[in-house]
């Protein structure tokens, strides 16, 4: 537990300092355990590894369900209103809901990339179009950045 609490609290910190923002009638929050179990249990529905899914999650989020960004995705997973839409999911803040609809997304770029971890990541981040076009990680900084904080954080669980 203490190895999943403390990182949750610094990433909640990090996001109010980033300036995320937090909606409280939108969502209900989850305690480590629930929030890692809720992941657990979407990775191996989805067959995307848990660790995967935690990296994206902190590195879209910082573990704050009601984080809303500046291009207006939102929640756990950052998932834009059309991602979410395509889902069918009536509150992207909802935790529940939002780790099953990202965790699905990315099982879906894993099966595009051939299970290529750094071009499904940088997909989630610039969209598939974008990978598409450059024929791998866009030469974006931010996505590039991206790719490198969640591969690392993903080692790291």
């Amino acid at each position: 537990m203490t190895r999943l609490f403390w990182p949750c609290v610094l990433a909640g910190a990090l996001s109010a300092c980033a300036g995320g923002s937090y909606l409280p009638y939108a969502s209900h929050s989850l305690d480590p355990l629930t929030l890692n179990s809720l992941v657990t249990n979407e990775s191996q529905t989805n067959g995307v590894p848990a660790g995967l899914v935690r990296a994206v999650m902190m590195a879209e989020s910082a573990g704050n369900p009601g984080a809303v960004s500046v291009a207006g995705a939102q929640g756990l997973m950052q998932l834009m209103p059309g991602t979410s839409a395509s889902c069918g999911i009536a509150n992207p803040f909802d935790p529940v809901e939002n780790v099953h609809c990202g965790t699905s997304y990315l099982h879906s770029l894993l099966r595009r990339y051939h299970n290529n971890v750094a071009l499904a990541v940088a997909a989630y981040n610039a969209g598939p179009g974008a990978v598409d076009r450059y024929g791998g990680v866009p030469p974006y900084a931010e996505t590039r950045a991206y790719v490198v904080r969640v591969l690392n954080a993903y080692r790291s669980y």
